[in-house]
């Protein structure tokens, strides 16, 4: 665990996906399969309809997990990561993300001389589902739809914080109508979409079981040539519903997902060995090292040899 924070620090996005549901561990390719816990939201009190409260630590610790009430949650103080499906950014005072049911997520941060702090809503549909009946409720309705993937409002919604900050200290139907009052807001807002998928976790055990042999094998072999085939009789389907069954799942190609993997270890060489990156190319699974190189630029921006420089820098630093 002490490794994959340290590589957070230098990496940006290097593990994508595979970082919400895998953790290689030490030089083995041992596996442990992390797929997101179900958090039973408790808070809600006699004589309330939904859950206001102010959430402050030290840091916030890395827990990913999911629920099937939606959270709007406002950062007010701390930075870090922020993982919501398969997105992850960083985070500071001002973020203000809308999350749909059922959705992955967690925020995370190192311990820092100032203390972490967030104002989180959680509310039910059972709650919400008959305001959204009325016509006037029409665009909190569709904005909800949209945030089955993950909103991310940006930090210009000065009106918007304000309103949440007057909510958490609200009672009574002054706190009711002070939320339909933040998602009306809400709903006029620009807004970007987070994960590519609405659900990363496996929702039967027939899929959970397909998922866990898929990475299993995927992360054991990636450095070999990988073809579908392959998978599709591993888990006893044809390839074309093979594809599919990934796509939905992953929100990526295989293809696409395999190249994720190989750059994630080949940023891991480049940061951790002085190996030349022709042999990092080759040692991750690229058979050519044209290739290797778009692909690369592509998923991070620079060329391998730009990158490992500034990974260096940043590590010195």
């Amino acid at each position: 665990m002490a490794f994959t924070r340290a590589i957070h620090h230098y990496i940006d996005k290097t593990y994508t996906i595979f970082s919400f549901y895998v953790n290689l561990i030490g030089q083995q390719s041992n596996i442990v399969l992390l797929k997101p816990s179900f958090e039973h939201i408790n808070r809600i009190q006699a004589g309330e309809s939904f859950v206001v409260y102010q959430y402050e630590t030290a840091h916030f610790p890395f827990k990913w997990h999911y629920h099937p009430e939606y959270e709007l949650t406002l950062i007010t103080s701390g930075s870090g990561k922020r993982l919501v499906g398969d997105h992850y950014a960083a985070f500071s005072p001002g973020d203000l993300v809308l999350l749909g049911g059922n959705l992955p997520h967690t925020w995370t941060s190192e311990p820092a001389r100032q203390r972490a702090s967030a104002i989180v809503i959680q509310f039910s549909e059972a709650f919400i589902n008959p305001f959204l009946e009325y016509p006037e409720c029409y665009g909190i309705a569709a904005l909800l739809r949209k945030s089955g993937k993950g909103l991310f409002f940006g930090k210009r919604q000065h009106v918007v914080t304000e309103k949440i900050k007057q909510l958490s200290k609200a009672t009574g139907m002054g706190k009711l109508l002070g939320l339909i009052d933040v998602l009306h807001h809400l709903s006029k807002a620009p807004a970007t979409a987070l994960s590519t998928s609405a659900m990363l976790h496996a929702s039967t055990n027939i899929a959970e079981a397909r998922i866990n042999k898929i990475f299993q094998h995927l992360y054991r072999h990636y450095k070999k040539p990988l073809h579908i085939d392959q998978f599709a009789r591993l888990i006893h389907l044809s390839p074309g519903a093979f594809c599919k069954f990934f796509k939905k799942i992953t929100g990526k190609t295989f293809s696409d997902y395999v190249n994720d993997i190989r750059i994630a270890k080949a940023c891991t060489l480049l940061l951790e060995t002085d190996l030349s990156i022709t042999h990092i190319a080759y040692d991750v699974g690229f058979e050519s090292i044209t290739y290797f190189n778009r692909v690369f630029f592509r998923k991070k921006g620079s060329t391998p040899r730009v990158f490992r420089a500034q990974l260096k820098h940043w590590k010195a630093g």
